[in-house]
């Protein structure tokens, strides 16, 4: 009968993996932008849209985007209709308890959401005007 000894993994290489993976958890924003009953809406994210941690001002990037057109495209949202897109960003600093969303282009009309509590799974939902 063969036994099977459960490999040891010295304690550094522990620590790194560790650290390893806190940097490349993500944070999940499900955004809703509610249009109005005036014909269709257009729409787009720009890249340079952070979460910003409310006390440190850390800002996680922007890294992937479902459902929404990067500038300098647009996606159009049909009259009264709620359009659903995911905003993907780099992790939030683990002290972190609160923080803003922002698009921060040289024109009027940035998405900015303040203020969002954070939680354990870094996944919200926004409401966006």
């Amino acid at each position: 009968m063969t036994t099977i000894t459960k490999p040891e993994i010295a304690t550094e290489i522990l620590e790194d993996i560790k650290t390893s993976i806190d940097n490349e958890k993500q944070v999940i924003v499900h955004c809703c932008f509610s249009a109005t009953a005036f014909g269709d809406f257009l729409i787009r994210i720009w890249p340079s849209t952070f979460l910003i941690d409310a006390t440190t001002g850390h800002r996680s990037a922007l890294i992937h985007h479902e459902n929404i057109s990067l500038f300098p495209y647009w996606s159009v949202v049909p009259p009264m209709k709620d359009y659903w897109f995911t905003l993907i960003f780099a992790g939030l600093p683990k002290d972190c308890t609160s923080f803003d969303l922002k698009e921060i282009i040289p024109q009027e009309g940035g998405f900015e959401i303040e203020g969002i509590k954070r939680n354990k799974t870094d996944v919200y939902k926004v409401k966006l005007s």
